[in-house]
């Protein structure tokens, strides 16, 4: 079972996957960017919090893969004439990546995983364990402040949700790369790659290296931003989405 929110309205369609942990109910100020632009579907990944189905796949790169081909035909079939972009962040860009090139007319990816492979730190341990164990707002907002750029403070509802999921859910860590064979049909395709300068799971200079020798593009850095880049600047994600017109 998939759980799928519509909302906004044009001539483009966007299919929007949420990331680890978020869904599309509390990626309201990233949705609400895009419904000014697209006629928005956004998906509740399967195995994460939200209303799709709440087992993960067995195995994740062809799970995932199925679920996004079986959405965008889905999408399509409701839709049809209709060219599709693919938007996902995070854990929701690795799924994206999954996806057939040939089924969508662009792809924009923020924050993406499926790239590169997480590497825990000391400091990311001292920010995730004690909101997993404690389980209330002070740790919340404090690891989605760990996750923000410098300055950029979470809203209530973030830190109310993550404080339910706590709570209320067994999370998972990043997904790992995706196989070579699946990150290579995506060269040359209508691309876009966008992560913060300050993102904590994907650094940089890392995430650069991969963007160019497995899709041959260089990702958009932005400024003060963290890994919830979507969150922190809806209105850049959405223009960035656009430019895939």
């Amino acid at each position: 079972m998939t759980h799928v929110v519509s909302l906004g309205a044009g001539n483009h369609l966007c299919v929007y996957l949420p990331g680890t942990n978020f869904n599309a109910s509390s990626s309201t100020a990233v949705l609400g960017a895009l419904a000014g632009k697209f006629r928005v579907y956004a998906a509740d990944l399967p195995g994460q919090p939200g209303l799709s189905a709440a087992n993960r796949p067995d195995d994740e790169h062809s799970g995932y893969a199925g679920w996004v081909t079986d959405l965008i035909d889905w999408v399509t079939r409701r839709n049809s004439p209709a060219q599709i972009l693919l938007a996902g962040h995070s854990r929701g860009a690795a799924v994206a990546l999954s996806a057939n090139p040939d089924t969508v007319q662009g792809l924009a990816l923020f924050s993406p995983g499926g790239l590169i492979a997480v590497r825990p730190t000391l400091t990311m341990l001292r920010s995730t364990l004690p909101w997993l164990v404690r389980r209330n707002d002070v740790d919340s907002r404090r690891l989605l402040a760990y996750m923000s750029g410098p300055g950029r403070a979470p809203s209530a509802d973030l830190v109310g949700w993550m404080t339910i999921v706590a709570r209320a859910c067994r999370t998972t860590g990043a997904p790992g790369p995706l196989p070579d064979v699946a990150l290579l049909r995506w060269k040359g395709r209508n691309v876009r790659v966008a992560v913060g300068d300050h993102d904590v799971f994907f650094p940089i200079a890392k995430l650069h290296k991969a963007c160019l020798a497995k899709l041959d593009l260089e990702p958009l850095v932005v400024a003060s931003a963290g890994h919830l880049l979507v969150e922190e600047e809806p209105e850049l994600t959405a223009d960035l989405v656009a430019d895939l017109t």
